[in-house]
């Protein structure tokens, strides 16, 4: 993923981590609920998210330089 994140777009990025906050509310749903399986999944979706953040964060102090 670490590999993917610097490859793509900043509008690309603003998608991902939309997509990424979505998955992880409907994860923590299904672990209130019950119905989650593998909950080991939620932890790597909180990774995918910061690494998305910090990528977003090192182009915008990279474009204020």
């Amino acid at each position: 993923m670490a590999e993917v994140v610097t490859e793509q777009s900043d509008a690309e990025l603003v998608e991902a981590l939309a997509e990424a906050k979505k998955e992880l509310f409907n994860l923590r749903f299904q672990l209130a609920t019950g119905q989650l399986a593998n909950t080991a999944r939620i932890s790597e979706v909180k990774k995918d998210v910061a690494r998305i953040k910090t990528e977003q964060r090192r182009r915008e102090l990279a474009g204020a330089e």
